[in-house]
């Protein structure tokens, strides 16, 4: 388990000092825990023996092997297909059936990673028409990021995919306004980059939404919502299963909400599409 999600479950056994670690610890997570001792203890203004006492709690043994532990977070966060095929079983046999039963098995437990009122917070400011979407993703998870904005487009206005080329990332940050939705799709080897549009993103108070991993993304600094999936395979390939099952969980009800208005939307797209030839075929037939 990870030491974020053991802080999680521990939240209503903390003390008001241990809140306010925490709160400091996961603003910034893992970094944060990476500082010495003293200077987290000034930054949240909590005392040295009680950070000690707090991380007995968690289950470590003292504060340096807290630290360990974030530091080979850190590590599998990094993980290359070559390490991951290293640390793997290797299934000489492998079928699509088994790869299938894997798979499966990772958007089972996506059911346990977000919640319901996670789910509806996100599909309301989603939905919420007076807010503009910006999306983008990382040098794979980016094909996500398209597929979710392609969807929301022809159920909503004001859904930019943002460009990889960062030259075009000042037109996007321009356009956005307080309160309007950048969300981001990262896993691990992080793409560094979108930290830094994450930094100039809040900066012009907009909220970030994260999609990541169980070892989080730099990017999910100061995130308004925080969405850990599993992406562990146990292959050589992280599974991006659960995040495209995610992203079409939400198109649903984000196109029920207001079925007339997306009706309405997709009629007026397809009919500025014009009809391809497939469909001047049938026309021609009937």
């Amino acid at each position: 388990m990870q030491i974020r999600q053991r802080i999680e479950e521990l939240d209503a056994h903390l003390t008001p000092a241990e809140r306010k670690l925490t709160s400091v610890l996961l603003a910034d997570y893992p970094f944060a825990g990476l500082e010495p001792i003293h200077d987290l203890s000034q930054r949240a203004h909590i005392s040295a023996p009680s950070i000690s006492r707090f991380v007995s709690k968690l289950g470590f043994a003292g504060f340096q092997e807290f630290q360990q532990k974030l530091v080979r977070e850190l590590k599998q966060g990094q993980q290359s297909p070559i390490d991951l095929r290293q640390g793997s079983a290797i299934d000489d046999g492998a079928t699509l059936a088994s790869y299938i039963s894997r798979v499966q098995t990772l958007n089972t437990e996506l059911i346990e990673s977000v919640t319901p009122a996670q789910f509806d917070r996100i599909c309301n400011v989603l939905g919420d028409p007076k807010r503009r979407i910006f999306m983008i993703g990382g040098r794979m998870s980016d094909s996500i990021a398209s597929f979710f904005a392609k969807h929301l487009s022809q159920i909503r206005r004001d859904v930019f995919h943002i460009s990889s080329d960062m030259e075009q990332w000042p037109d996007y940050l321009l356009r956005m306004r307080p309160s309007d939705i950048v969300l981001i799709i990262d896993f691990r080897r992080y793409q560094s980059s979108l930290t830094q549009l994450s930094e100039r993103a809040r900066s012009r108070k907009a909220h970030t939404i994260i999609i990541t991993d169980k070892w989080i993304t730099p990017a999910a600094k100061g995130a308004h919502e925080l969405v850990s999936i599993p992406i562990d395979s146990g292959t050589l390939w992280d599974s991006y299963v659960s995040a495209f099952t995610l992203v079409e969980a939400f198109l649903v009800p984000l196109a029920e909400r207001d079925w007339e208005t997306t009706k309405n939307r997709i009629a007026d797209w397809d009919a500025l599409r014009g009809k391809d030839h497939a469909g001047s075929l049938i026309g021609s037939i009937e």
